[in-house]
């Protein structure tokens, strides 16, 4: 018998109307000790259905079961991690795991539970902050506690939400890992919700696909044919995990093909952006080393330092880079390399300890609309639409341009993100992916010299991740601006990227290899797939991360120009 069912489910939300349809007569078993994972885009209805099987919400039609019996609340057999950790912030690490443990095992010995808190929350690698409260952990650190939390219940069934999706490549890894280790010493039955495809092949058994709402229903499921334990080297080589893995991503491109593209042709306006400066005098010009275009920008041994109470924390350590003018570069490491400090310093946010950074033959000292800078939240003003937000930035660096020129500016990069018919809607009413959207029309629309991304696809669903992807590389492909973006996304470095720097570990992180990606543009994802020497590049990076996984001091790569 199936320890977990779901009998021709639904489930809405609102009143009619205007009630929201998510799920239509979803069905599902899972067997004990069985290993499933559901992928769909946001929006779905994925954390809809996990709820249900959580006993967190009710359905309209339909039965949910465990062993049989209908659920109709949440229990402790039942363990949920969910994608936004809920943690009390007044209680450190300890204490937070300790809460749920002494809840659950609350007949048992305190230094048995004692020991249950501190195994579990070595396990994701918490014990050095086992101490500290909410507050003072990362956003990838609080998840990790999320899941040691559930994890130490011992729960019959886990029901995972994206528990990982905030976690850099790594952490995800050796969570991917102890959550695979659980599952074979004590087989326990585990549904996952994820959008990350090589997550679910790793972890599954199978891998079952919920298509679009609204009424979302499940597509046919696909079996993970492998043996464990899965080595991800391995598989990268595998013909059969190629072919799987292309079969599960096309599938998802397609169920995403409904949303809709409208096209637009209008033109942008041929004027240019005020200049801030004049550059350094005549002569300096004269006087480079080597042409202009292949010192487009130029680390040259910049260091930064923090002062702390026990003294200087040097983050990173003799960053040595040179880029040529229209090169797209990703920067690639562990959480705490230092990657996002390299690109603030290059934006002028954060003060240069050591060393220097030149942008077109002017030393960088301070912010300014030369660079533009894509964060992983778009930070827009919810109560202006999303082409006055745009509009913001175009009206200072064309001032010397017509209003309708202005406008156009605005217009034409809404369109090229495929926001022609979202321009005035407010920031409010958009959602995430669309956040992003004008995030980055609003970074091409200054016509900046050198575009930032600081993970700038990160907090996005795949499908949603893919499309922007896409979106970013084809409007790139008009502009070919000089850009720099910090991932820890495989796929997505090569997908990016002329060059892959990968940095080694923090403290004193530095370059540790660049990898040249040698793919024809313009490249679209399924491509990519195709492409002889995708999975070459990706176990060279896969292979770097995994050699730097204990903050071992690489070789520096030698300091040179792009070719």
């Amino acid at each position: 018998m199936a320890v977990l069912q779901l009998k021709t489910v639904s489930k809405s939300f609102g009143a009619e109307p205007h009630c929201t349809r998510v799920l239509k007569n979803v069905s599902l078993e899972v067997e004990a000790g069985e290993f499933v994972a559901i992928v769909g885009p946001s929006g779905s209805g994925k954390t809809t259905l996990i709820n249900l099987m959580a006993g967190l919400i009710a359905p309209d039609a339909g039965e949910v079961l465990f062993k049989g019996q209908p659920v109709s609340e949440p229990g402790p057999e039942r363990g949920m991690v969910f994608q936004s950790y809920s943690l009390m912030p007044w209680l450190s690490v300890r204490g937070n795991v300790a809460l749920a443990v002494d809840a659950t095992f609350a007949g048992k010995p305190a230094a048995e539970r004692a020991a249950r808190v501190d195994r579990y929350i070595g396990m994701v690698g918490l014990s050095h902050a086992a101490d500290r409260k909410p507050a003072e952990l990362s956003g990838g650190m609080r998840q990790r506690v999320a899941v040691a939390r559930a994890l130490a219940m011992d729960p019959e069934v886990l029901l995972l939400d994206e528990p990982l999706s905030a976690l850099d490549a790594l952490t995800r890894a050796k969570l991917q890992d102890e959550i695979e280790d659980i599952w074979e010493q004590e087989k326990k039955t585990v549904v996952l919700i994820t959008n990350d495809v090589d997550e679910a092949i790793l972890l599954a058994d199978r891998i079952v696909p919920l298509n679009p709402g609204p009424n979302a229903s499940f597509g046919p499921e696909f079996r993970v044919p492998f043996e464990r334990p899965r080595d991800r080297a391995a598989m990268n080589e595998s013909p059969a995990y190629k072919k799987l893995r292309a079969a599960i991503t096309q599938y998802l491109i397609d169920a995403g093909m409904h949303r809709a593209q409208v096209e637009d042709r209008r033109e942008l306006p041929n004027i240019v952006p005020v200049q801030f400066d004049h550059g350094p005098p005549r002569a300096y010009k004269a006087a480079a080393e080597t042409p202009f275009e292949q010192r487009y920008v130029e680390f040259y041994q910049v260091s930064k330092v923090y002062p702390t109470p026990n003294g200087p924390l040097t983050v990173v350590d003799g960053f040595d880079m040179l880029m040529r003018k229209g090169e797209f570069v990703s920067l690639i490491g562990h959480s705490g390399c230092g990657k996002s400090t390299v690109l603030s310093m290059v934006a002028g946010l954060n003060e240069i300890s050591g060393g220097g950074i030149v942008l077109d033959n002017k030393e960088v000292t301070s912010a300014g609309p030369d660079r533009a800078v894509v964060f992983q939240s778009p930070s827009l003003l919810p109560w202006m639409t999303a082409r006055e937000n745009v509009a913001l930035g175009v009206d200072r660096v064309y001032p010397h341009a017509s209003k309708a020129e202005r406008a156009d500016i605005v217009s034409y990069y809404l369109a090229r993100v495929g926001l022609a018919d979202a321009m005035d809607k407010p920031a409010s009413a958009l959602s995430n992916g669309m956040k992003q959207r004008v995030g980055i029309a609003r970074a091409f629309a200054l016509s900046p010299k050198l575009l930032l991304l600081d993970e700038p696809f990160g907090m996005l669903d795949s499908l949603t991740r893919w499309e922007l992807q896409d979106v970013l590389m084809e409007v790139w492909s008009r502009t070919q601006v000089t850009a720099i973006c910090v991932t820890h996304d495989v796929d997505e470095a090569i997908l990016l990227a002329d060059r892959v720097v990968m940095m080694t570990n923090g403290p004193k992180a530095r370059i540790g290899k660049i990898m040249d990606v040698d793919i024809p543009r313009p490249r679209t994802r399924r491509a990519l797939l195709e492409h002889p020497r995708y999975y070459e590049y990706r176990q060279e990076l896969l292979g770097f991360l995994e050699d730097f996984e204990h903050g071992a001091g690489g070789r520096p790569a030698a300091r040179s120009a792009a070719a």
